[in-house]
């Protein structure tokens, strides 16, 4: 395979992945020779005739694998934002071969003999609390890998990942389909009554490109599908897009996810209990902050308990709007984005159609890069020069304080068929050090924002730049890692790994940073005090909606890993029952349907840990209340908070590494404060 980029170190500046010359025939031959020169690694650092140490044991664990990591990396970073059909056919083939690799280093008893014995004497070693960490969860990996049960468990184990691998690929892919099946064809011009005319013109392009010239159409995009239920104002029309929303994925059809999940859901059970677990949600939960599905939900019923009477009570708000336009209707939940978005026009004459302009994406790009140098110094370059995979994505530099390179970042922000739904921020490599010297990590934010029409740049709803500030905050602690091990950045908590980004949302809406970065498109001039001072007048509004909905997708989560016993469950009456155990009202919806619930069935790092998004509110409200305190743009609070959590990434415990910033552990008040909260209940 000489012509393969993959076989060869990447000859471009920093070292990033040869996107441009990289084809799909490359990869399995090189996941192939990857799993074999990792096999190798691992043949020879369980074959050691030295006695088991830190460095020879653990950190050359640690090490081993970067040809299959650099593979990895590019390849799974492109299914998600750049898949097509064969992409798609090679990861069915690749997972489960993954899998196997992983099952036999877990569970290769000649390594887990050295790696036990190095724990077992962990209290007489000089370790830095980095390898302390790196110690413990190498270990914790073995046996939450079956390294400890007998043949023929450790026989089953294995069967029970390899399906896995490939059940949760499918579901993923299922809903990737699914979002780009669905088109609400319009012909009729009186049925876009309602949208504003940067709607109808994106809706206008969709058709063209869709050879519908003529006609409009709208997807289950979110830069479609939100926009619709906001201002259509048909009912029909907004009720069957939403219903093709929340149905995704159950269609008895060949893209129905009913039984893919129930398969995932009944072999994680039997996995949980292998492993000596009474459920699924005790062994994920066991290596989390939360530690135990009792805390989750105390958490969980603690801030339910304020925010379904709020809920409730904007329901009756809306309802009362439905009333006084002289239907006789009762409020359903597509009806609540149209009716919440008029009632925020009453109360605060405020209207996103007013807010858009001020949010060009450039804008708010732009103003994330002065956000953090003016926190942290720090300088974003862009570069024309590096290879992308998509011509929607476009690439910096990032320099440090001192001018040296700190990382370098992709941004790849719009929709298109052959990418996953939502944001998420990813890296093509993690940032660790080689004899000392620093690896610098290739970190990517990706994105399905509001497009640029024929006429106008791309303008986002409030909504967009709060997702675009949450995904830039991923990016500030995978840039700012400065860890020694790989395994740190692998090692982060999943109710831990939240916190950089929803702290990094706080700032959006702050009118110092507003002023910063909230500029018309056409004049240039800054967003005025008046509008700047409805947004803080609105900064309470809906949150009981916004609360609601999310937190039944944390008790569904829930109520799905905490099972016990494989069953033939109906799913629709699964979801139907967990909702109707906490109250939710019947004019809110669950934020996920669990055909569609993709961050727990699409893979288990959110397995039982959806709640995560909450628990991390928890942390960012009281971490930014400190900064508020101090100054928005205090340095000395911008460095301790750099330095004691954005750059140790998984190399102590989460808890501490708070506590070292915030001088004791989080309370919850300043987050009841931040949704107006704070002395509600029911």
């Amino acid at each position: 395979m000489e012509d393969n980029p993959l076989f060869k170190d990447f000859d471009t500046p920093f070292g990033v992945p040869v996107f441009d010359r990289i084809e799909n025939r490359h990869y399995l031959p090189a996941f192939e020779k990857g799993i074999e020169l990792h096999d190798r690694e691992i043949e020879s650092i369980a074959g050691d005739t030295r006695s088991p140490e830190f460095e020879n044991t653990i950190a050359a664990l640690d090490r081993s694998g970067e040809f299959l990591d650099r593979v990895s990396n590019v390849f799974f970073g492109l299914l998600s934002a750049n898949t097509n059909d064969e992409m798609q056919q090679i990861a069915k083939k690749v997972a489960p071969a993954l899998s196997k690799h992983r099952d036999d280093i877990l569970l290769n008893r000649s390594l887990f003999e050295r790696v036990k014995a190095i724990y077992a004497k962990r209290g007489e070693l000089d370790l830095t609390p980095e390898q302390k960490t790196l110690l413990r969860e190498t270990y914790q990996d073995f046996v939450r890998g079956g390294a400890d049960l007998d043949r023929d468990a450790r026989k089953r184990l294995r069967e029970i990942n390899k399906r896995l691998s490939v059940l949760e690929l499918e579901f993923r892919e299922h809903v990737l389909k699914e979002n780009n099946r669905f088109e609400l064809v319009i012909e009729n011009k009186e049925d876009l009554a309602g949208l504003p005319e940067r709607v109808v013109a994106g809706a206008a392009k969709a058709a063209k490109d869709r050879g519908r010239e003529g006609a409009w159409v709208f997807t289950l995009h979110k830069p479609s599908l939100i926009p619709f239920l906001q201002f259509s104002k048909r009912r029909e029309l907004r009720r069957k897009m939403f219903e093709a929303y929340i149905t995704k994925g159950d269609h008895n059809d060949d893209l129905d996810n009913k039984n893919i999940l129930k398969e995932i859901i009944q072999l994680r059970i039997e996995k949980a209990e292998l492993l000596g677990y009474r459920n699924y949600a005790g062994f994920k939960l066991a290596r989390r902050m939360a530690k135990t599905p009792k805390n989750v939900y105390e958490l969980l019923d603690r801030i339910w308990e304020k925010a379904l009477p709020a809920a409730r009570r904007e329901a009756e708000q809306l309802q009362e709007l439905v009333h006084k336009e002289g239907h006789d209707f009762v409020l359903e939940p597509w009806d609540w984005w149209y009716y919440a978005e008029k009632l925020r026009k009453r109360l605060y004459d405020l209207d996103e159609n007013e807010l858009r302009p001020y949010f060009e994406l450039e804008n708010v790009l732009h103003g994330v890069f002065d956000l953090a140098n003016r926190l942290y110094g720090i300088r974003f370059v862009e570069r024309h020069d590096l290879p992308k995979y998509n011509e929607d994505v476009r690439t910096f530099e990032v320099k440090d304080k001192d001018g040296s390179l700190l990382g370098v970042f992709y941004v790849d922000y719009f929709p298109r068929p052959s990418k996953s739904g939502g944001a998420w921020c990813g890296n093509y490599r993690e940032e660790y050090k080689v004899g000392g010297r620093r690896i610098v990590p290739v970190v990517v934010n990706v994105g399905n924002f509001s497009m640029p029409t024929d006429d106008k740049p791309a303008l986002l709803s409030f909504e967009e730049v709060r997702t675009l500030f949450h995904e830039f905050g991923h990016a500030l602690h995978a840039l700012f890692e400065d860890t020694v091990y790989k395994g740190s950045a692998e090692n982060i908590d999943v109710d831990f790994v939240e916190l950089p980004s929803q702290f990094m949302e706080n700032w959006a809406a702050e009118p110092q940073v507003l002023k910063m970065y909230a500029r018309h498109y056409k004049t240039g001039e800054p967003m005025p005090d008046a509008l700047i001072a409805k947004i803080e007048n609105s900064r309470h509004f809906n949150q009981g909606f916004e609360t609601v909905e999310y937190m039944a997708a944390c008790f569904l989560d829930m109520d799905w890993h905490m099972l016990e016993k494989p069953t033939d469950m109906d799913v629709r009456a699964f979801d139907k029952a967990s909702m109707k155990k906490i109250g939710l009202i019947p004019q809110i919806a669950v934020r996920y349907h669990s055909t569609y619930f993709e961050h727990i069935f699409s893979g288990d790092f959110y397995a039982a840990g959806y709640y995560s998004y909450i628990w991390s509110q928890v942390l960012d409200a009281d971490a930014f209340a400190a900064f508020k305190e101090a100054g928005l743009f205090n340095p000395e609070v911008a460095e301790s908070f750099r330095t004691n959590v954005l750059s140790q990434g998984g190399a102590e415990d989460p808890m501490s590494l708070f506590v070292r910033f915030r001088g004791r552990e989080p309370r919850i008040e300043p987050l009841l404060k931040r949704k107006g909260m704070l002395g509600t209940g029911k």
